[in-house]
């Protein structure tokens, strides 16, 4: 089996890679911006000849920059996401598109459903959305992955930037009215691994971890996983930190999809943070675990 793996520099694809690369039957190629412009249609399908299966990890993430800059946001996750949806089809390859909870609004109160009505109050958002939207227009047996919270060893993330500032300052302020799901990389990996052996439905699947925590309450396990007293992380409101674009309130996504196509979710988010902690902080190496 061939992989192609778009956006292979971020922090998702490098797990990816490493996953991929345990199965020694498969080939796998990944491109990095600076190989592929997915905004090139040429381009693109001439490096998705031959594919089985494309991951799509590229994608615009700055956030907060999105809000002054749509249009960059919207040529890569939304355009760019059309060009590889295109010629995945093109290819007959599978792919595996990877989007996230800013698609919601973030107002629910309870876990949100794969067919959700999409609502999404940033331009971020906004892009990601009609990513999804260009995918399923354009390679109709496409799997749309959506995430959120992630971190992991190979990129900047929650986790390092609490850890290091905590040492740095001693104490820190962080939010505790916006609830989330904190989900490793690696995990998610696996999980896009196992919806392609699986056979998936086409169709769109959560890939977060179970259960849920405010940011403040990961703070607060980031901290006693660097070996510091949880206290020194004091619990704030998000109008202290106004930013940009708005952070949903709620991102707590259901797995329902993934029970009905019989893949198993990935586990309790604190049990994963458990297992990643040292390699995320950097502590010491932690073999990648089956996220059950």
């Amino acid at each position: 089996m061939r992989w192609v793996v778009t956006g292979a520099r971020g922090m998702l694809a490098r797990d990816l890679l490493e996953v991929l690369g345990a199965r020694s039957s498969d080939e796998v190629d990944a491109f990095g911006r600076a190989e592929l412009d997915v905004t090139a249609p040429a381009a693109v399908r001439a490096a998705l000849v031959g594919a089985d299966v494309v991951v799509n990890c590229a994608a615009y993430t700055a956030v907060d920059a999105a809000e002054s800059d749509e249009a960059t946001a919207f040529s890569v996750n939304a355009a760019g996401a059309a060009v590889v949806a295109a010629a995945a089809a093109a290819a007959g390859a599978r792919l595996v598109h990877v989007s996230t909870d800013y698609v919601f609004d973030g107002t629910a109160s309870s876990p949100y459903g794969e067919r959700e009505a999409l609502a999404p109050k940033s331009a971020y958002g906004r892009t990601k959305a009609s990513g999804e939207w260009a995918v399923r227009a354009e390679s109709p047996d496409a799997i749309i992955v959506r995430t959120a919270w992630l971190y992991g060893a190979g990129g900047p993330c929650f986790p390092k930037t609490i850890a290091r500032v905590a040492r740095e300052r001693g104490g820190l302020d962080v939010v505790d009215d916006q609830v989330g799901q904190p989900t490793w990389t690696s995990d998610l990996a696996e999980l896009i691994v196992r919806l392609v052996v699986a056979n998936a439905p086409a169709g769109t699947y959560h890939g977060t971890s179970s259960g849920e925590v405010s940011w403040h309450g990961f703070a607060r396990a980031v901290v006693i996983a660097a070996g510091l007293d949880p206290a020194i992380v004091v619990p704030t409101t998000s109008d202290a930190f106004v930013r940009p674009a708005p952070r949903p309130a709620y991102s707590v996504l259901g797995h329902d999809a993934l029970v009905a196509a019989g893949v198993q979710p990935i586990g309790p988010w604190d049990e994963r943070w458990a297992l990643a902690a040292d390699a995320v902080l950097g502590q010491r190496p932690s073999a990648i675990s089956p996220s059950r």
